[in-house]
């Protein structure tokens, strides 16, 4: 079920940066309004709405919303923005993640620092970011898909897209929280497949290899896990990979078409492939390789030592 892109609106939280960014810029260039949906924009994506503010400057409108995604109220403001402004959503994206940040980290335990998450709190701000957004974003985009006008069905399909990682098939030490919520991602997509036969809502997911984005670059602690081996993916490619699972019933994967179903998983590294629910072989090639990962490993066994994680 492919939905066409012209005149049609996303949403897209974390549009701000990085392949979030790269997918609405590519989105507006196939004539598709989008919410971006945000702490706060960089630069070029300033730059972006800013040359899609108006119909008259431009073939699709952008405006920015922002959002805290671990803020519900907030997540229900993002419709409610679509519809004031663009007439609603039909595409959404909650795309905004961290990957294992010192201020919510598994190795950092709640109020012991760099740990901004609090005892109090009864949750992590990772898995909130991570897991907790993009399911209520899903609750939420199906509700306005069945009250929009003319409602949701296979002649008016829609579609929810998410970003999972290879990490939903690995499980490197360093970053159990990360790994955990990028696995239920992979699992929250899966059972939510038959939403297209039945509902016209496609969902679907992406699963990135190390992309090329501020979230490494502009990180030391995580760039240093880059060794000369290995080979970035450009947030170009997964943001052209999404649109295609959009727009397309099939894509190249794997050197062959294939087709990429509601509920089903794409791994984008150098090249793109379906994660298979069963017997996966799991994530390799070009793209796919962080060499420098037994350094993180090492120092998660260096802290741990009596004393770890007592208040």
């Amino acid at each position: 079920m492919a939905v066409s892109l012209a005149g049609r609106t996303a949403i897209v939280t974390g549009a701000g940066s990085g392949i979030n960014f790269h997918f609405a810029r590519a989105l507006l260039a196939k004539r598709c309004n989008v919410v971006l949906a945000d702490l706060a924009l960089r630069p070029e994506a300033e730059e972006l709405v800013s040359n899609h503010q108006s119909s008259s400057r431009a073939p699709a409108r952008a405006i920015f919303q922002k959002t805290d995604v671990q803020e519900w109220k907030q997540l229900e403001n993002m419709f409610r923005a679509a519809s004031e402004k663009l007439g609603g959503a039909d595409i959404v994206c909650p795309g905004a993640g961290v990957y294992e940040p010192p201020f919510s980290n598994f190795w950092h335990p709640p109020s012991s620092p760099p740990s901004r998450d609090s005892t109090s709190s009864n949750t992590y701000a990772s898995l909130s970011i991570n897991l907790i957004h993009p399911i209520r974003t899903t609750q939420l985009a199906i509700s306005h898909f069945l009250s929009s006008s003319p409602a949701v069905s296979a002649q008016n399909p829609k579609a929810v897209i998410h970003i999972s990682s290879i990490a939903g098939q690995v499980t490197p030490l360093h970053a159990p929280i990360y790994n955990a919520t990028k696995h239920g991602i992979n699992g929250f997509v899966r059972s939510l497949a038959p939403l297209s036969e039945r509902l016209g809502v496609r969902v679907t997911a992406v699963a990135p290899g190390v992309i090329k984005t501020p979230l490494w670059t502009e990180n030391p602690e995580k760039l240093r896990l880059i060794k000369d081996g290995d080979a970035w993916v450009t947030p170009e490619y997964v943001a052209d990979t999404m649109v295609s699972m959009i727009e397309d019933e099939e894509i190249e994967v794997s050197g062959a078409e294939g087709a990429i179903g509601s509920g089903a998983a794409s791994e984008v590294a150098q090249g793109r492939r379906v994660v298979e629910q069963f017997n996966d072989p799991g994530p390799s090639g070009i793209g796919n390789t962080v060499s420098g990962l037994s350094i993180a490993e090492e120092e998660v066994w260096r802290d741990l030592k009596e004393g770890w994680g007592k208040l």
